[in-house]
């Protein structure tokens, strides 16, 4: 291992480095759109940067390639994945009809409690923005919707939706207009909690659907290749 990966590396000793710990750390990565689609991932450099040996990270690579976050291909570098312009037209659809759906059953049927949770999940998302903290704002608007995600009457439907929430992260991160800080929809999630309180199924499904609607015409559908230093992504907080 190199000297700068060393000086990276701030291992906590209380941390188990296996391969579940590797496909957390990559997807949430992924989600928080720190590391774009078509990034590489070498077998031996994540070896080094996360001091494990290489069938480690290649467990790791299977389990993420199985549910769509890198793409791997026989004797190639595996990499993130960056779905073509008709992919995440489907991936969006497919979302739209998912998420719309969980809206419509959660509406009316979430507690006080709940709907606490949720105005918390808005407002710290609000708050990043204004402070122009995009990473954290990210974090926040991804929690708001794995909330829905998680609580889904249906849990079929809330394990679909998880999934469609991470394939959408990763077409934001490679189709986000250049030179767009954010993918900030002003009030969109507090109008939604607001339709999970007092709205009409339709209502919120509709709502959802709309903000998902907004959400696709931000992007400008035009991949670019990104080289990306592991070490600094993952390094720095292993």
């Amino acid at each position: 291992m190199t000297q700068r990966w060393q000086e990276n590396l701030n291992v906590d000793s209380s941390v188990r480095i296996n391969d579940q710990y590797i496909v957390e750390r990559i997807r949430h990565a992924v989600l928080t759109q720190r590391l774009p689609p078509n990034t590489r991932l070498p077998e031996v450099t994540l070896g080094e940067v996360f001091g494990v040996s290489r069938s480690v990270i290649r467990k790791a690579l299977t389990r993420l390639a199985s549910d769509h976050v890198i793409v791997q291909q026989p004797n190639q570098v595996a990499r993130v994945a960056a779905p073509d312009v008709a992919e995440t037209r489907e991936i969006f659809a497919a979302r739209r009809l998912i998420e719309g759906e969980v809206a419509s059953l959660l509406c009316g049927h979430l507690d006080t409690v709940q709907l606490d949770a949720l105005d918390t999940l808005v407002q710290a998302e609000q708050h990043a923005h204004e402070q122009g903290d995009e990473p954290r704002r990210i974090e926040q608007s991804l929690a708001i919707h794995h909330y829905l995600a998680d609580h889904a009457p249906n849990r079929i439907l809330g394990v679909m939706l998880t999934d469609l929430i991470l394939r959408t992260s990763i077409v934001i991160a490679l189709y986000k207009r250049s030179g767009m800080a954010s993918c900030y929809l002003g009030d969109d999630h507090a109008i939604l909690v607001e339709l999970l309180h007092h709205g009409e199924p339709d209502q919120a499904r509709s709502h959802v659907q709309t903000h998902l609607d907004s959400l696709e015409r931000l992007l400008d559908l035009s991949a670019s290749e990104t080289r990306i230093d592991l070490a600094s992504i993952f390094g720095a907080t292993l």
